[in-house]
């Protein structure tokens, strides 16, 4: 299997072509965990605090990063959390936040917070999930079947 890889901003793109294995990446060291031998599970990705980043390109992030999540459900909860309240997050509510969907490596475990099947662990149980878990109640009886239009 050949893999090669693109770096792009803080994205990779990786391609798979044939089946002996071969690895075409400048940065391929940084990416070890997630190019994966056959038959095992790849790494996910260790989540890294972002230093010096501008509040509007955090704030631009943080709504794609609420998009984009790896189950629908999520997607159309968090997308429109951060439409609703982005906007009026101070820089430690950012900060939270961007925590709070970057650090789980399971979606799952989220949701389950959020709805409150599970209970919230100490290091995410903060104002910005007191907000989410209110957002989730939909007091309002808002529809959330699309996401919000960026």
């Amino acid at each position: 299997m050949n893999i090669i890889c693109n770096r792009v901003t803080s994205h990779i793109r990786l391609l798979v072509f044939t089946r002996n294995v071969s690895v075409s990446c400048r940065w391929k060291n940084d990416f070890q965990d997630i190019i994966h031998i056959e038959g095992q599970e790849p790494g996910i990705p260790r989540y890294g605090e972002r230093e010096g980043e501008d509040t509007n390109l955090k704030k631009a992030r943080l709504i794609y990063q609420s998009r984009k999540r790896g189950m629908l459900e999520n997607g159309l909860l968090l997308s429109t959390f951060a439409h609703k309240y982005l906007n009026t997050f101070d820089d430690k509510q950012l900060k939270l936040y961007d925590q709070l969907i970057n650090l789980p490596s399971n979606d799952w475990d989220i949701f389950y917070w959020a709805t409150g099947v599970k209970p919230t662990p100490h290091e995410f149980d903060n104002e910005v999930m007191d907000l989410l878990k209110k957002h989730i109640q939909n007091e309002d009886r808002q529809a959330r079947i699309m996401q919000p239009d960026l």
